[in-house]
């Protein structure tokens, strides 16, 4: 009997855990999916109705500004958070002195909640606080700095928030891989005569290729969720011209009383997350069978 508990330890320890994740994870997931097949409004309906709520949401013409909006943000957020982490990975792989402080400066952000970010980056760009009257108050009268109000610009107000949140997540994820190089091949490409471009080009960077899918994946996790962001930043405003799907969503289910189409715009985050984590993770296991 002993043994068999012994045995069976693990499963009974990990079992409510599992059975905890199983309801309010992946239970809740089923049950959006059905939602968005309903006629649900203000309360949930169970009676199937197809693929209504679907059709109602990409006639909606609030669902395409925030699916552009997520495409901008997404891909300057990407872009400039993985650039500037590889600089910066690149600066601290070379052991200046001040790597300490460096550090802690940029992975100092990533110990900052995304509401707080949001609201701080709001004081900073506000017009009448922030940026621009600071440099009036220096004597620059014509300077304007009005991204945040400005209903063509406030987009890339969240870019910034964001890439100064995560920029320091992409450069530590960046540095270890750069600390993971063998010292031999670099010294071997040392002695062959190949400068410090060439050695970072031809052999640090290409070998570099998991941590590079790896940051992929997580910062675009990250901004297929961005909520919190948005909602502190700039309210999914001017008007809902910073909407993002996330903010769609809130805003359908608890201000416009959609339920079936909040789910349905729910479903439609899951299933981009799902296309961007699925054949990561194929490509994952597939490595590691060969």
């Amino acid at each position: 009997m002993s043994r068999t508990i012994e045995r069976r330890l693990p499963l009974i320890v990990v079992s409510p855990l599992f059975a905890v994740s199983l309801f309010f994870v992946y239970g809740f997931i089923a049950w959006t999916i059905w939602i968005s097949f309903t006629k649900s409004g203000v309360m949930p309906v169970y009676d199937f109705h197809g693929l209504a709520q679907y059709e109602r949401l990409w006639a909606t013409p609030r669902w395409y500004v925030a699916l552009k909006n997520l495409f901008v943000f997404s891909g300057l957020f990407i872009a400039i958070s993985m650039g500037l982490g590889i600089l910066l990975a690149i600066l601290l792989d070379q052991r200046i002195r001040i790597e300490g402080a460096i550090r802690t400066i940029y992975l100092y952000p990533m110990a900052l909640s995304f509401i707080v970010t949001g609201t701080v980056w709001k004081w900073i760009l506000n017009p009448g606080l922030g940026i621009e009257k600071v440099m009036r108050d220096w004597g620059f009268e014509g300077f304007t700095f009005d991204w945040l109000v400005n209903p063509d610009f406030a987009i890339y107000t969240i870019v910034i928030a964001g890439v100064w949140q995560s920029s320091g997540y992409a450069m530590a994820l960046f540095l270890a891989g750069l600390r993971s190089v063998d010292d031999e091949v670099l010294k071997a490409a040392a002695i062959d005569g190949a400068g410090p471009w060439r050695v970072y080009t031809g052999i640090v960077l290409p070998s570099l290729r998991p941590v590079f899918l790896s940051v992929v994946i997580i910062l675009a996790h990250l901004a297929i969720k961005s909520f919190d962001l948005v909602v502190a930043l700039t309210g999914g405003g001017p008007g809902f011209a910073t909407d993002m799907p996330a903010t769609f969503m809130y805003a359908f289910a608890f201000q416009r009383s959609e339920l079936g189409v909040a789910a349905a715009s729910a479903v439609m985050m899951l299933a981009t997350v799902c296309a961007i984590i699925v054949p990561y993770l194929y490509s994952e296991l597939r490595g590691a069978r060969r």
